[in-house]
């Protein structure tokens, strides 16, 4: 899976939300999420992250090996 893929599924899973996918070291398998979002709003940490892993389900059990996620509320 690309990072333009995983950018997309992220934005698709949570319409309205700002994404940016980077790749820290540049292995294309070290992967940071950067979601801006209102639908945070109120939210934890822990339920915001659990929202955005929610729509890289599948890719998570087999194409995406390590992702961290940074997630900020608008």
């Amino acid at each position: 899976m690309t990072l333009p893929e995983i950018q997309k599924k992220i934005e698709a899973g949570l319409p309205g939300c700002k994404v940016e996918i980077l790749d820290p070291y540049r292995d294309g398998v070290h992967i940071k999420a950067v979601v801006t979002c209102s639908a945070f709003a109120g939210k934890s940490l822990i339920e915001q992250h659990r929202m955005v892993y929610a729509t890289l389900k599948d890719e998570l059990k087999e194409e995406i090996h390590a992702l961290a996620l940074e997630t900020r509320s608008e």
